[in-house]
C-alpha cells in the first residue's frame, strides 16, 4: 500500500496482507466439520477401510486449524525483477497470466506460471484501491485474465465449497415466530369476525 523506492531501488511497491484469506468462523461450522469427520469414519470403519479414518481425521484437524487461527501478515513486494512474498521471489519470466478472485470480503491475486506446470501463486489484496495500482504494475508484464478458465480440480473445489453451511451474522434482524405475525392467522380470525 505504500510506495517504496527510498530504502530499495527495485521495490516498485509493497502492500502488507494476510497469508491467506480468513473469516473467523461460528461453533456451527465447527460442529459441522467434526459431524462430517464422524459421519465419513463410520462410513469408512463399517466398509472395512478403517487405515482411511486416519486421513479424515488428519482432514478435519486442518480445517480446525485453518478455521480457529488467523493467518499471519506478510509483506508482498512487486519489483523491477519479479513478486516477493513470504521470502520467496518469482521472476517476471517465470510467470503467464494474473487473475482476481474474490473470497471472504478479500480480493486473491492468482499468478499462473507457464506450462507445463501451471503453478499457481495466490496473494490477498486488502482493498479496491491496492487491487487497481496491481492492475496497473501487473499488466505491462503479465496477461490479464477477467474469466479464467479452470481446471477439472478447480472445478471440484469450488464445488465442495458450496456445499459447506455459511455462517449466519449474528447482526441480522430476527424474525418473528409468533403465529400473530403469520398473515394466515390475520386472514382467519378477519374471517371469524365476520
Amino acid at each position: 500500500m505504500e510506495e517504496k523506492k527510498e530504502t530499495n531501488p527495485q521495490v516498485i511497491f509493497s502492500w502488507k496482507a494476510p497469508l491467506r484469506p480468513y473469516k473467523k468462523r461460528s461453533k456451527k461450522i465447527l460442529r459441522f466439520y467434526i459431524a462430517l469427520t464422524l459421519l465419513v469414519s463410520l462410513i469408512l470403519f463399517f466398509f472395512g477401510d478403517k487405515i482411511l479414518i486416519i486421513p479424515a481425521i488428519a482432514v478435519f484437524f486442518a480445517f480446525y486449524v485453518f478455521t480457529v487461527y488467523p493467518p499471519p501478515e506478510v509483506e508482498n513486494k512487486i519489483t523491477q525483477f519479479g513478486i516477493e512474498s513470504a521470502g520467496i521471489t518469482v521472476r517476471w519470466e517465470v510467470l503467464s497470466n494474473f487473475y482476481f478472485k474474490k473470497k471472504f470480503n478479500f480480493y486473491v491475486l492468482t499468478l499462473v506460471s507457464h506450462p507445463p506446470f501451471f503453478y499457481h501463486i495466490f496473494l490477498v489484496v486488502p482493498n479496491e484501491e491496492v487491487k487497481k495500482r496491481l492492475m496497473q504494475l501487473l499488466s505491462p508484464h503479465l496477461i490479464y485474465q477477467e474469466n479464467p478458465q479452470k481446471s477439472f480440480t478447480e472445478r471440484l473445489v469450488d464445488f465442495f465449497i458450496s456445499l459447506m453451511p455459511e455462517d449466519s451474522e449474528e447482526g441480522k434482524i430476527a424474525t418473528n415466530t409468533s403465529p400473530k405475525a403469520h398473515p394466515v392467522f390475520w386472514q382467519k380470525e378477519k374471517q371469524a369476525s365476520l
